[in-house]
């Protein structure tokens, strides 16, 4: 789409992050902009629009957001809200933030999806292209909307997204260089009517746009994606890069002995070896696997793969150790946000774990994580809204089980209850919002009360 604006008329839904970069994006372009939230903006943000000269409106919509000749809509606004409802009856088109921002990008994108690991490989690979001398911008559900840098990036650059389901759900010609895709499990189904397909098929959008010159980098060893890329045999597709933890040497990244390994040009690389990873976890050697393939793709030495791999020591939130105590060791997971992540941070231990978990549960089934937390979890401590229900469905395979109140009153408990050898995880298996304003705002709660312990 031309990215000549002035003077269309563009309502953005929404006034947080995304909606604000997205608006003064557009007025840079001298479009005619309308914010539109259902909510109060917030005063920083409200200051930020007078500046601009940006018209906004807040606490309702009215008839002025569907004056327009096109919306961008923010993730956080599902399909059935009324404004979009309305688009769709008017036949206005809507687009995502990060579909915007895209028209203005001519540097390569290599963009980033899954239910669990999109941060840690974002980040990962934003800093193996770093470290290549490539001047890298990282963006999108990572923190910074794309919308906020695209207009520093020159094309000799590179862009690293992280990108959401919600924020495919409004694409229309977003294309990215690279597309990875981690793997698939049960999240956000409340978005999708508690079906599956419907957000798979979304997160599968980001390679809908690519073309034989792209490349798509895959997991092959979840069956939902591996059969989706098998039946995806059209004409003009990407070039299909899969990787597997199994030693199959017609992978593009496999493990071998051992190692990490890439069959990406016409020799085999031996990488390291997996338990020289920094980052520990069965799901880090997929994400370690996917950033180095998406790196060799747009022609990033292997030496400064490996050496970016053997000095990544992660990111905050994620099986991020905080402190040993007594002989304990305390480990903040809050960024485990689904049932999977969970499997994936007990898959990680193998010393006895006093677990914490629950809060606002979206659609959760249990039932896959039952037999790590009987094998490795000798104390479940439930909390939040979802606290019963995680205590029902897990209880009963812990050796100990505890509801409280609080997340104060579980760190409590914990090191009350706990052994020397043990490790106390927060890895609540669910969304933030019940207690807190986001994963991070209860992660650092975490390491504070574990800090005065």
């Amino acid at each position: 789409m031309s990215t000549n604006l002035s003077g269309a008329r563009v309502t953005v839904l929404g006034a947080a992050q995304s909606g604000l970069a997205a608006a003064i994006l557009l007025a840079n372009n001298h479009s005619d902009v309308f914010v539109s939230d259902s909510g109060s903006v917030s005063s920083e943000n409200t200051s930020r629009l007078h500046a601009r000269g940006i018209s906004f409106e807040e606490n309702g919509h009215t008839a002025r957001a569907l004056e327009a000749d096109f919306i961008v809509t923010s993730p956080g606004i599902p399909a059935t809200a009324a404004p979009l409802q309305s688009a769709s009856d008017l036949q206005i088109p809507v687009y995502s933030e990060l579909e915007l921002a895209s028209w203005f990008c001519e540097a390569p994108i290599l963009a980033v999806t899954g239910s669990n690991g999109k941060t840690t490989t974002t980040t990962l690979l934003g800093a193996i292209l770093a470290n290549s001398g490539r001047t890298t911008y990282l963006a999108g559900n990572i923190g910074i909307a794309f919308s906020d840098i695209v207009l520093d990036v020159k094309a000799e650059d590179v862009v690293v997204l992280e990108v959401s389901s919600f924020q495919l759900e409004h694409i229309h010609s977003f294309r990215p260089t690279v597309a990875v895709l981690l793997n698939i499990s049960p999240d956000h189904l409340n978005r999708y009517d508690n079906n599956l397909s419907s957000y798979a098929e979304c997160k599968y959008g980001i390679t809908l746009n690519q073309t034989s010159s792209d490349k798509l980098v895959y997991n092959m060893d979840d069956h939902w994606i591996s059969d989706r890329v098998d039946r995806d045999n059209g004409i003009n597709r990407p070039e299909k890069l899969g990787f597997t933890l199994s030693d199959n040497p017609e992978a593009a990244g496999y493990v071998a002995d051992g190692s990490l390994t890439l069959n990406t040009i016409a020799t085999r690389e031996v990488l390291m070896q997996q338990d020289e990873l920094p980052i520990r976890g069965r799901h880090n050697i997929y994400n370690s696997l996917a950033a180095s393939i998406a790196a060799r793709m747009i022609e990033v030495g292997s030496d400064t793969v490996r050496n970016s791999l053997a000095s990544f020591e992660g990111i905050e939130h994620r099986l991020e150790f905080v402190r040993e105590v007594d002989g304990v060791r305390y480990v903040n997971d809050s960024k485990a946000t689904n049932v999977n992540a969970l499997w994936y941070a007990l898959e990680s231990f193998y010393s006895p774990v006093v677990l914490i978990a629950g809060g606002r549960d979206k659609g959760n089934d249990y039932s896959s994580v039952q037999s790590l937390v009987r094998d490795r979890v000798r104390m479940l401590i439930s909390i939040g809204e979802s606290a019963d229900t995680v205590d029902a469905q897990l209880g009963p395979y812990a050796d100990t089980r505890i509801v409280v109140e609080s997340l104060e009153d579980a760190v409590q408990y914990a090191s009350n209850l706990s052994k020397p050898g043990e490790t106390v995880l927060l890895s609540p298996a669910c969304a933030s919002f019940d207690m807190f304003a986001n994963f991070e705002a209860r992660g650092d709660v975490f390491k504070r009360l574990v800090a005065n312990l």
